[in-house]
């Protein structure tokens, strides 16, 4: 028997998400891994997130505790679950998801959660994501649900989130049905390359990013982003200020709002 492959090096994994590549493996088990560079890109406008009404409404009610990066390991074990009628397995295999574990620590993987808190009970995880985030860019790798909206409210906090740390582009990938009813579109790789190229630019030296919501809604951090946790906090922060420190799902949809 072979001993399994080492995590992919982050500089190595880190580089190859700079040059608009990621890494995809055949099945949980699968020691190897192969590298993605697709012709046509799913993104997600920051501008442009579409929040139904269905989904404002679960945003307002609270239904859901959110938070950032506080069971990493957790989300990618349910991204990587068999889900049903799906007969490939997962590409998430043990060896990607070691290796973005190691980037988590590095502080350059990150995670939003949703919880369901009951009575008398731990708080039970029913939804999330996870992605990379460097410089304006997020490149969301994975999402899953096991309560209803539970990813899409996942997504509606991430999208508000970057929008306050002055990020440029959401990264999904391929496009799904369930994307695409959120507002992600399809772009050639040329034309994403381009937008990546971009999200990378050197940080203005005055640059000081303050993490609050303009009047439409959107992120004022100026010309250097922050990391996704601390603008998730800043987010949090904006809310308490607001007068919706008890209900911040409530001030998540209105942000949205007001530009969807």
């Amino acid at each position: 028997m072979h001993a399994p492959l080492a995590p992919i090096d982050p500089d190595v994994l880190m580089l190859a998400y700079r040059s608009g590549i990621f890494p995809m493996a055949d099945a949980r088990d699968d020691p190897e891994v192969f590298w993605i560079e697709p012709r046509v890109r799913a993104v997600i406008p920051l501008d442009q997130f579409h929040l139904s009404r269905s989904l404002a409404r679960t945003l307002k009610r609270g239904r859901y505790r959110v938070t950032c990066n506080a069971a990493f390991s957790q989300v990618m074990d349910h991204c990587a679950a068999p889900r049903s009628g799906d007969e490939g397995g997962s590409w998430i295999s043990h060896r990607i998801q070691a290796s973005y574990e190691r980037l988590h620590v590095l502080g350059h993987a990150h995670s939003i959660e949703c919880w369901q808190d009951r009575e008398n009970t731990p708080p039970h995880l029913v939804g999330g994501l996870y992605g990379v985030g460097f410089d304006r860019v997020f490149c969301g790798e994975s999402m899953f649900s096991l309560a209803s909206d539970a990813s899409k409210v996942a997504l509606a906090w991430l999208v508000a989130s970057l929008r306050v740390a002055g990020a440029e582009l959401l990264d999904c990938q391929f496009m799904t049905g369930h994307l695409e009813t959120l507002g992600a579109v399809d772009i050639p790789q040329e034309r994403y390359l381009v937008q990546l190229k971009r999200a990378q630019r050197p940080y203005a030296a005055s640059a000081s990013p303050t993490g609050a919501l303009g009047g439409d809604g959107s992120g004022v951090a100026g010309d250097s982003p922050v990391p996704l946790p601390v603008a998730f906090g800043l987010l949090l922060g904006e809310a308490d200020a607001a007068g919706f420190a008890s209900s911040p799902g409530k001030f998540i949809a209105q942000s949205l709002t007001q530009t969807s």
